[in-house]
């Protein structure tokens, strides 16, 4: 299966259906990210809360952003005690990071231009939101070479011939 996702499908079909059905692990790269809210019931609560009880279901996720988020965010974040202290919550920030893609358990994948924000995630109003498009798959053959690609950053493969680290807040390797 390969899907073409746009616009709004980035927030029903990823963030509402496939990022639920994580089992083993989740894994996040964005270049930009903001205080997403999300749909739960009648309310909506920050994607966060989405992650950390994911993290409380024994799923390990992996967030890699380019740049810190703002401080809407991060008073978020401090809410959730599972993503500040389990061990099987990562976060990594890399400033050349500007790939946009969801991995899930290994078996699907999406790629495209979707940054984890509610504009681009497609949260916000129909007259608010961004113009995103990627692809969801489930292929082997596109799967593992994007896990990859985002093992190597997360492990930092990149970083000795970067020749930006001078300019790396918070150095991978």
């Amino acid at each position: 299966m390969t899907e073409l996702i746009l616009n709004r499908e980035h927030y029903t079909r990823l963030i509402a259906e496939e990022v639920g059905q994580a089992r083993a692990f989740l894994w996040i790269a964005t270049a930009d990210l903001k205080d997403l809210h999300v749909s739960r019931g009648k309310r909506m609560v920050p994607f966060l809360a989405v992650l950390a009880e994911l993290v409380g279901q024994g799923v390990h996720v992996r967030l890699m952003h380019a740049k810190e988020p703002g401080p809407r965010f991060r008073e978020d974040f401090d809410r959730y005690p599972e993503l500040l202290h389990e061990e099987r919550f990562e976060r990594i920030l890399c400033p050349r990071l500007h790939t946009k893609a969801l991995i899930i358990d290994g078996r699907r994948a999406y790629l495209g231009s979707a940054n984890l924000t509610g504009a681009g995630i497609g949260a916000k109003s129909e007259h608010r939101r961004n113009w995103e498009a990627g692809i969801l798959t489930d292929d082997p053959a596109l799967v593992g070479p994007l896990m990859e690609e985002l093992d190597t950053l997360w492990r930092g493969g990149h970083c000795p011939a970067c020749q930006r680290r001078a300019f790396c807040p918070d150095p991978i390797a």
